[in-house]
């Protein structure tokens, strides 16, 4: 059993483990061990699951990395046996028994809220289910505002679509209570807002670093300090 932590990085809604990228090459570049599992986004109890168990096949300790949805994936997750440390990237930090919805409608609204479009999808069973994706002419701006507009347009055609039960779905742990935690807030974030963002790294605990000009897309326009907090808790528990 390795002694140095593996790097597990939870992509959120509207994108997909190629959003993580440059954080990957970085990472690597630096010999720490990592891995990008493909985030199901169909609801937070089953997603969480699928991310646990996920989680469990790894042989050693595990620093679990979430951006966006995918830091209230960690936050129940979180609490498998090998986890040792969470990293929020611009990311939701749930309390146990809180959603989504319950947390950012604390806060004032992002543009993301009046640019989703919804649509339907089939369930074995029972009825169609909905989900919501960012129209392709506001993700640039919403999503990815530091990013080259030409590469933002193409990350709007590949988005994956968030199911909308997720929204209201209450988390069944926080991690973070028995987890050391470290967050990065996104200080330009048009998809998040930053006082959610912040209030969820103090409710926490958690180690913050602020990123003034950053997008909700900062891991992809800047790597390098995502890295370098990611390396911290890597650092501290390893």
């Amino acid at each position: 059993m390795s002694s140095t932590p593996t790097v597990v990085l939870v992509h959120g809604a509207f994108a997909d483990a190629a959003s993580w990228s440059g954080v990957i090459a970085e990472l690597q570049q630096r010999g720490i061990p990592v891995a990008a599992p493909a985030n199901p986004l169909r609801g937070l109890a089953s997603d969480a699951a699928y991310l646990a168990s996920f989680v469990e096949r790894i042989d050693g300790p595990v620093v679990l990395v979430g951006h966006s949805y995918g830091g209230a994936l960690i936050t129940v997750a979180g609490v498998a046996e090998n986890v040792v440390a969470l990293v929020y990237v611009a990311a939701y930090v749930l309390e146990e028994g809180e959603s989504l919805g319950e947390l950012q409608g604390r806060f004032p609204a992002t543009p993301l809220v009046d640019n989703l479009q919804q649509s339907t999808y089939p369930v074995e069973g029972g009825d169609p289910a909905v989900e919501v994706t960012i129209t392709a002419d506001a993700f640039p701006q919403v999503f990815a505002a530091d990013v080259p507009e030409a590469a933002a347009r193409v990350l709007a055609v590949a988005q994956r679509p968030l199911a909308v039960g997720a929204f209201t779905e209450r988390a069944a742990a926080a991690a973070w209570r028995t987890r050391p935690s470290w967050a990065l807030i996104a200080g330009a974030d048009r998809g998040l807002h930053p006082e959610v963002q912040r209030f969820g790294a103090l409710r926490a605990g958690a180690t913050a670093v602020e990123c003034d000009n950053a997008s909700h897309a900062v891991a992809l326009s800047q790597p390098k300090t995502v890295v370098d907090l990611i390396a911290e808790a890597v650092r501290a528990t390893g």
